[in-house]
């Protein structure tokens, strides 16, 4: 067995030290936007693809129920890039055969379209409705998918041991409800806690939390966050079951055809 002097064990834990200290330097050292692009990539670009089963339970102030489920396909065409996403419903049956489907674009504009299959109608989604309610609940259309980091500056305002804080600013006031938001970022898995989003007064009126993270296929999931409107009192609870990476997903499904007609196949 090999034997170290005390000279050996000192210097041997003073390069550890020295490597750790070196390591929580970069970590430390990352900017407001580093930050920001890593939570990104932990949010929305797990693994080439993925599908996942999902229960929206939306509450509003009286304490009223109503429950949406559907599947969840996406696809990456590039890290950090461009995406395609289809989500299909299939409760209630009001909602049944629903399908919203999103060509999600770094330099442009995201398009987004839902089709209504009672009307057999396929409706675009404009711009300027990313930010309203996602099919009755208190998600937007643009949480699905995910905000563009492109639209907002950064400034980090605190560190914690656990946490990074950063306030974000739209780059268009006009294009959004809100004035600033702030988002708490796990240092760990990147992936963003909570997020309060504060009107023209600097008052929070929407908050988005996390409640329950997974270690899926190597990769830490959200399987169960919340969205609280502050003003009207209803609050939704978005659930994930039965996550799945890198499964395989041809592009060729995510197009206009598989809104009228699902690939069952990739929905079991």
């Amino acid at each position: 067995m090999r034997k170290f002097s005390q000279t050996g064990l000192t210097a041997a834990l003073f390069g550890a030290l020295t490597l750790l200290a070196t390591t929580t330097v970069k970590a430390e050292s990352l900017s407001a936007e580093q930050v920001i692009d890593n939570a990104n990539l932990a949010a929305f670009y797990a693994g080439d693809d993925g599908r996942s089963q999902a229960r929206m339970k939306i509450q509003d102030s009286q304490g009223r129920e109503q429950i949406r489920q559907f599947t969840i396909l996406r696809r990456t065409k590039e890290a950090a890039g461009d995406q395609q996403m289809l989500v299909f419903f299939s409760r209630p049956s009001d909602v049944r055969g629903t399908v919203f489907r999103v060509e999600k674009k770094v330099a442009s504009d995201d398009d987004r379209w839902l089709y209504l299959p009672g009307l057999d109608l396929l409706r675009r989604i404009s711009a300027g409705d990313k930010r309203t309610s996602f099919v009755g609940s208190d998600f937007f259309y643009e949480d699905v998918s995910g905000r563009n980091p492109r639209e907002d500056t950064f400034t980090l305002v605190e560190q914690t041991a656990e946490q990074y804080v950063i306030d974000a600013r739209p780059k268009n006031p006009a294009s959004v409800e809100f004035s600033q938001y702030r988002v708490w970022i796990d240092k760990d898995t990147f992936l963003p806690v909570k997020t309060e989003y504060q009107d023209s007064q600097g008052k929070v009126y929407r908050r988005i939390s996390v409640a329950k993270v997974e270690q899926i296929d190597g990769h830490p999931t959200v399987t169960r966050s919340m969205v609280e409107d502050l003003r009207s009192g209803g609050r939704t609870l978005m659930e994930f079951r039965g996550v799945q990476y890198d499964i395989g997903l041809p592009e060729s499904i995510f197009s206009e055809r598989s809104m009228r007609n699902p690939p069952t196949q990739y929905l079991r």
